[in-house]
């Protein structure tokens, strides 16, 4: 009886959570799909980053969905069992609130155990692999953004090619506009060229080059003394190179690692990451204790204020956290004095809970002896 009831009030929870979790990720990847597509409209990103960058992104979102996610599965999952009876036909079985509340955090541990292998291992390895991603993505040339038959850029420097060939990867018709500072001013500069492509010298630097085949430089204003006119076969301009950054955030970090260190914002993630853990045995408590509501009520009666105490709750823990980052809260304190008020109010909220259900024996009014008088 006891294992075949955690089984069922686990499979409505679970169910739900998994739901509740796929549609809130649907709606933030296509927040973030819309933005990366923007780039690549402007020419900053390709496709292939956009689903790499996006995919290494989802265990991050998902340990911020997870927490919302249970409660509200928690919520509207126990919700439906106050309607159809079917809470009050485990009480008057015997189930007790308190067994009741076993169960429910038996679920959470469920959920906590899987947010805390996202939070303290898959999201900072994830988020470490996005920023190599932005790193790759950030050493392209505009040359790896062109696309064939289109022109790239604006005014003075603008780029065209008319197509690429398959297997060599040159480029062909190219056509490149730009305007190089000297002494005398700003000078523009045209290149026309049958092909081109880019070359990696192999040293210490790793230096590209743009390689220009059988094509026209025109440097300076038509008509000027210094106007030049240049036909070559090969020629090569240096690319500037964009030092790759040292990846170095405390969210890219490991668990282990910030265990040792001594860094405040390294501390402060380190005890974000276990507050989205915690937060979900007491948001379970929570949870339970307001789900209850009269069938004439409806299931959602109750739903609103306990997604205001939710919002509260995470608002509260981002705002510690902030005041952290700024030093305006000591580290003594960090975040568990937020959990210390809400694990109070999940008790009050409880114990209201059990009150409100607490059986009562029948009273039979008292009769008075001496008002029986015999017929």
């Amino acid at each position: 009886m006891t294992l075949r009831l955690f089984k069922y009030l686990a499979k409505e929870v679970l169910v739900s959570t998994a739901g509740v979790t796929l549609i809130l990720l649907l709606v933030i990847l296509s927040g973030r799909f819309s933005f990366y597509l923007s780039q690549i409209a402007d020419g900053n990103m390709t496709f292939e980053f956009l689903f790499i960058i996006l995919g290494y992104h989802i265990p991050s979102f998902i340990q911020m969905i997870l927490p919302l996610a249970f409660f509200l599965s928690l919520l509207l999952a126990f919700g439906r069992l106050y309607i159809e009876n079917e809470m009050s036909v485990l009480f008057s079985s015997g189930i007790s609130k308190i067994k009741l509340a076993g169960y429910t955090l038996g679920i959470a541990c469920l959920i906590s155990l899987a947010s805390a292998t996202i939070n303290l291992w898959l999201a900072p390895y994830s988020e470490y692999k996005a920023a190599e991603a932005y790193q790759a993505k950030n050493q392209l040339s505009a040359f790896d953004f062109l696309k064939p038959g289109r022109f790239e850029g604006s005014g003075q420097r603008t780029t065209y090619i008319d197509s690429f060939t398959p297997k060599e990867g040159w480029m062909n018709q190219v056509f490149l506009s730009d305007i190089v500072r000297k002494k005398e001013g700003n000078i523009p500069i045209q290149t026309l060229a049958a092909y081109a492509e880019q070359l990696e010298v192999s040293s210490e630097d790793n230096q590209k080059y743009l390689v220009f085949k059988n094509g026209t430089r025109y440097e300076g204003k038509p008509g000027s003394a210094n106007y030049r006119i240049t036909q070559f076969d090969t020629y090569a301009v240096r690319m500037e190179n964009k030092d790759a950054s040292v990846i170095d955030e405390p969210y890219t970090k490991s668990t282990l690692s910030l265990i040792q260190s001594d860094n405040r914002l390294e501390k402060i993630e380190l005890q974000w990451r276990i507050s989205l853990v915690v937060i979900i045995p007491i948001l379970a408590i929570i949870g339970l204790s307001l789900s209850q509501v009269n069938p004439r009520q409806g299931r959602f009666f109750k739903m609103l204020p306990a997604i205001l105490l939710m919002i509260f709750y995470i608002a509260m823990l981002i705002w510690g956290r902030t005041a952290l980052e700024k030093e305006k809260l000591p580290m003594t304190l960090g975040l568990w004095w937020i959990h210390g008020i809400f694990i109070a109010i999940a008790a009050l909220l409880f114990a209201q809970f059990n009150q409100l259900f607490e059986r009562r024996k029948a009273r039979l009014p008292k009769i008075d002896d001496k008002s029986e008088q015999p017929l």
